[in-house]
């Protein structure tokens, strides 16, 4: 339901936009770092925290504040509202709750991962990621990366998910490449 929202959104505001440019977007705006946004400007994690008696102060404060979690509770609440009120009655709200996350993903570059991808490919080469370290408790991991061609290491990131220290490494080899190719090598 939040995929076809946004996607029903972006195809009409933006009909000049190739098929790939609109699937990026919409992706990005339906991610699950998207939906722990929208839920924490929403104040979901607050309203989720003070409706739960069964956790402790200190648990219910990590839950509450948790991507995962957030993200999840978004989604239900979506889910709930649709069966609700059905997706007609809903689908400007929605829309409305996500329009920050698709103006940032319009006129932010949200997926180093991809650009880099395109980018090796027209060379003919790959890019391959590494997981360097995995430090930390399972709710509350950090990631080290890297971005790795040729056997080459061009970019290192961390993050608080395997994913998002990939996009930094891919960031750093963006960077990387782009010097290179500013340089003539």
């Amino acid at each position: 339901m939040l995929e076809l929202a946004i996607a029903h959104e972006l195809y009409a505001r933006y009909p000049e936009f190739s098929e790939g440019r609109l699937a990026k977007v919409r992706s990005h705006v339906v991610s699950r770092a998207s939906c722990a946004i929208v839920a924490r400007e929403l104040g979901l994690g607050e309203r989720f925290a003070s409706q739960t008696a069964d956790l402790s102060a200190e648990e219910l404060g990590r839950l509450s504040r948790n991507r995962n979690v957030l993200a999840a509770l978004l989604e239900a609440v979506l889910g709930a509202l649709f069966l609700e009120h059905g997706f007609a009655a809903i689908e400007q709200a929605v829309v409305d709750a996500f329009r920050s996350r698709i103006e940032y993903a319009l006129t932010t570059h949200v997926d180093h991962k991809t650009e880099l991808q395109e980018a090796l490919a027209r060379s003919g080469k790959q890019v391959s990621y590494v997981v360097i370290s995995a430090e930390g408790p399972p709710h509350e991991r950090h990631f080290t990366c890297a971005a790795v061609v040729d056997g080459a290491q061009l970019g290192v990131g961390d993050g608080k998910s395997k994913k998002a220290a990939e996009q930094e490494a891919a960031k750093q080899a963006l960077a990387r490449l782009g010097a290179v190719v500013a340089s003539g090598a």
